[in-house]
């Protein structure tokens, strides 16, 4: 993977890094009911930090590791604090709060965040057409789940996810500014960030909630979010960041509603009204849509 991807082939592993991701929701549900939430991410990107750990003594990536300047150093010590302390550790605190369809719903409002911090950070300008496909998108998203309405209970979980949206805004920008120059190998993006990010969650879920006995078919599901949709997730991720842009990016993210809604009534029973399946197109053309690249 040292080269640059096609457009094409950037999308649709893209697609197939959030179904992945996707399955993840499941996945925590489940395993939240016997590990508490930090300790639970934390557990899980360790475990994918120690997988990934062996690929950094390579002699390609021990030199890219060596050439780093300091500013690459802050960039990556960066990503870890926002995408992996951050955005995942608020992702599994969110879902120990709310349904993981209000979850995916609330992360979903990242795009239009990233389209603005991207115009002002890195100077990635938006076409008309993307513009319109992100406010499609929001429209199906809305349409979808209108009428919202939040009991005072999910309020912390709200406040929560909007901390993680920003969060999760911000990595996205800093992420496609890192792999945009492509000098640096995505396995050591991920490596570096993720190392970083996923000592500071396991720290602070042990001190916070302590680490319980876990069942076996929870340390399973730890190994495949770990190995997974992790590890190899995140690896890939970081490789089409070198092609899509930042707003392209979030939005292909943003396809996760229309999956974990899927995924939801076909794993948990819950059921799609004509009115979800008419948002969910929607958004599904809008993110169809802002791929669209108009050449000048």
């Amino acid at each position: 993977m040292s080269k640059c991807p096609s457009h094409l082939t950037s999308i649709l592993l893209a697609l197939l890094v959030t179904l992945l991701w996707s399955t993840s929701f499941v996945i925590i549900k489940i395993g939240l009911a016997e590990i508490p939430p930090l300790t639970f991410a934390g557990l899980r990107y360790t475990i994918a930090f120690i997988c990934l750990l062996p690929f950094a003594f390579t002699k390609t990536n021990s030199s890219v590791i060596k050439n780093l300047k300091k500013k690459d150093w802050l960039k990556l010590i960066l990503l870890g604090f926002l995408f992996y302390a951050f955005t995942q550790g608020t992702q599994f605190i969110g879902l120990s709060l709310l349904p993981a369809v209000t979850v995916s719903l609330w992360l979903n409002f990242t795009p239009l965040i990233v389209a603005v911090m991207a115009i002002f950070l890195i100077n990635e300008y938006p076409t008309i057409l993307q513009w319109i496909g992100v406010v499609l998108f929001v429209l199906g998203i809305l349409t979808y789940f209108f009428p919202i309405d939040f009991s005072e209970s999910q309020i912390t979980g709200l406040i929560v996810m909007t901390v993680g949206v920003l969060a999760n805004s911000a990595s996205a920008v800093l992420g496609r500014n890192i792999n945009r120059e492509a000098r640096i190998n995505p396995i050591v993006v991920t490596i570096i960030s993720m190392g970083i990010g996923s000592i500071i969650l396991l720290v602070a879920g042990i001190l916070a909630q302590g680490l319980p006995s876990i069942s076996t078919q929870n340390i399973l599901y730890l190994l495949w979010l770990a190995i997974i949709n992790t590890a190899l997730a995140f690896t890939i991720w970081n490789f089409t960041l070198r092609t899509l842009s930042a707003m392209e990016s979030s939005i292909i993210n943003g396809t996760m509603l229309i999956q974990i809604a899927i995924l939801a009534w076909i794993f948990l029973g819950e059921s799609i009204s004509l009115q979800e399946a008419l948002g969910m197109l929607i958004a599904a053309a809008g993110a169809l849509l802002v791929q669209l690249r108009i050449r000048k």
